[in-house]
C-alpha cells in the first residue's frame, strides 16, 4: 500500500507487536473499557487527554443471583436499582455516529469556548460533509488527505471501509467533518450489507453537503445508484460536488472530455478532478466544502481528528492487515474486536483482539500451519499499532467462529453496524 507524501507519518502508520494465538471461547463477563479521544498530536498528549473508565457487569448474572436465594422486597428493588443504573452506563458507553454534538455556546463557559476553539468572529465555518461513492473509487484516500492523517485503512480491495468514519478536519477559520462512508453496494447479500447501506444514508440526512467520488478511469456513467442509496428520500437535497478521483492515471485531454460530460449528465452542482493519492486537487475540494458550510462555531475542540475510540482504530488496523495478507471471501468474512486495553505503567500496554469469522475453514487459513499466517499477521499489526499509539504494546490475538455473524442483527449492532459504536 502505497502511503502519500502528503500525508503525516505520526499517523498514516500505525504499529503493532505480538504473535500469541489464543482459542479460548469463553467470554468474560467483567471487563473494564477505557476511552481517549484520538487527537493531531494524538498519543503525544496520550497522559493529558480525559479517559473514562468502567466494569461492565452481566445484568443477567445479577438476575440468576436474585433466583438463588429469597430476598427481601428491600433487597430486590435495591437490586432492580443497581441493573437499571447498568443500562443507563452501557447507553452512556455508546458513541451515536448519527446525532451532531449540541454546539450551543450558550450552554458553554469561556473555559469550554477555549477548549473548543471557538472564535467570536462571524466568519468561522463548520457543518458535516458525507463523502460517498462506489467501492474502490477513493473516498477514504480523499478524507485522509483532506484531513493530513490516516485515519481511514485503505487498501487496494474494494469495500474495505465498514464503518462511517468519522473525521474531523480544523482550522483557526472553519472545522469541516467529514463522513467516509461504505462503498454503495447494489447487490447486497448479508445482513451486514443493507445496515451499512443505512449508514450511509444517516450519513447523508446529517449532512450540510455531499461529495460524490466516481473513478476517472472509468467509462462514464449515471450516478443515480450512488444517489438513491446515499441519499435515500431526502426531499431537499443538500449541495453536491462530484470529484473524479485518479486523474492522475489518465490523459488531460480525456479528463476535459469526462468532466464534460459529468457536468452535462449528472445533477451535481460542480465537478472537480483530483487525485486522491497525491493531494492534486484537494485544496479545490476543501474550498467547495467551505462555501457549503454554515456560518458557526466548532462542533469539537480543533486539535480532534476524530471522534472514535483508540480501541476502534485499534481493530481497524488489524482489519486492514488482514485484507493485505488474505484473499478472496476471507477479509471479508472477519469482524475485529478489541475486547481488553490495559494500561500497565511498569510494562507494555496489553491488547486482547478476536477475529471473528463465519466459518471453521476460514479459521484454520487465518491460523494457517502451525500458527505462522496468525503470527505474521499479528506482528504486522503489532508494529502499526504501536506507531499508531506512539507505544509498545503486548497484542493477543485470537480467532473465534460465530456462524452467520453477518446475518446476526444483535450480534451487528453490538459490532457497531448499528450507528452507534463502543466508546468505553
Amino acid at each position: 500500500m502505497a502511503v502519500s507524501p502528503h500525508i503525516s507519518l505520526s499517523l498514516s502508520r500505525y504499529k503493532f507487536f505480538s504473535t500469541s494465538v489464543v482459542e479460548n471461547p469463553n467470554f468474560s463477563p467483567y471487563r473494564i473499557y477505557t476511552r481517549r479521544r484520538v487527537t493531531k498530536s494524538h498519543l503525544h498528549a496520550h497522559n493529558s487527554t480525559i479517559s473514562y473508565g468502567r466494569t461492565e457487569l452481566a445484568s443477567s448474572s445479577k438476575k440468576l443471583w436474585i433466583k438463588q436465594r429469597s430476598l427481601s422486597e428491600t433487597e430486590v428493588e435495591q437490586a432492580q436499582l443497581e441493573e437499571e443504573e447498568i443500562d443507563i452506563v452501557d447507553e452512556a458507553s455508546l458513541l451515536s455516529l448519527s446525532m451532531k454534538p449540541d454546539r450551543n455556546m450558550a450552554l458553554l463557559d469561556d473555559y469550554e469556548m477555549e477548549e473548543l476553539g471557538h472564535t467570536p468572529h462571524t466568519t468561522h465555518r463548520s457543518g458535516y460533509v458525507a463523502v460517498l461513492g462506489m467501492p474502490n473509487v477513493g473516498k477514504s484516500t480523499l478524507s485522509n488527505q483532506m484531513i493530513g492523517q490516516k485515519i481511514s485503512i485503505v487498501t487496494d480491495k474494494p469495500q474495505t471501509t465498514r464503518h462511517r468514519i468519522l473525521g474531523i478536519c480544523s482550522s483557526p477559520d472553519y472545522q469541516m467533518i467529514l463522513y467516509d462512508t461504505p462503498g454503495v453496494i447494489e447487490k447486497k447479500m448479508h445482513r451486514l450489507d443493507t445496515m451499512m447501506m443505512k449508514n450511509v444514508r444517516d450519513a447523508a440526512v446529517n449532512a450540510d453537503c455531499v461529495v460524490i467520488l466516481v473513478d476517472a478511469c472509468k467509462v462514464p456513467a449515471k450516478i443515480e445508484e450512488v444517489l438513491k442509496e446515499g441519499l435515500g428520500d431526502i426531499e431537499k437535497k443538500p449541495p453536491m460536488l462530484l470529484v473524479m478521483n485518479k486523474k492522475d492515471l489518465i490523459k488531460p485531454g480525456e479528463i476535459a472530455k469526462k468532466l464534460e460530460w459529468y457536468e452535462k449528465f449528472t445533477d451535481v452542482d460542480e465537478v472537480i478532478p483530483v487525485s486522491a493519492k497525491y493531494g492534486h486537487g484537494i485544496e479545490d475540494v476543501k474550498e467547495w466544502i467551505l462555501s457549503k458550510l454554515p456560518f458557526g462555531p466548532s462542533y469539537y475542540p480543533k486539535d480532534i481528528v476524530s471522534e472514535h475510540p483508540e480501541r476502534f482504530f485499534v481493530s481497524e488496523i488489524v482489519r486492514e492487515k488482514i485484507f493485505m495478507q488474505y484473499r478472496n471471501e476471507v477479509p471479508y468474512a472477519c469482524q475485529v474486536n478489541v475486547l481488553s486495553y490495559k494500561t500497565r505503567p511498569a510494562a507494555k500496554d496489553f491488547i486482547q483482539v478476536e477475529v471473528v469469522v463465519d466459518k471453521n475453514s476460514q479459521k484454520v487459513i487465518l491460523i494457517g500451519k502451525e500458527g505462522k499466517a496468525l503470527k505474521t499477521l499479528a506482528t504486522a499489526a503489532r508494529l502499526d499499532i504501536e506507531d499508531f499509539l506512539q507505544k509498545k504494546v503486548f497484542l493477543e490475538v485470537e480467532v473465534k467462529v460465530k456462524e452467520n455473524w453477518r446475518q446476526d442483527e444483535g450480534l451487528l449492532k453490538y459490532y457497531g453496524y448499528g450507528g452507534q459504536i463502543r466508546a468505553m
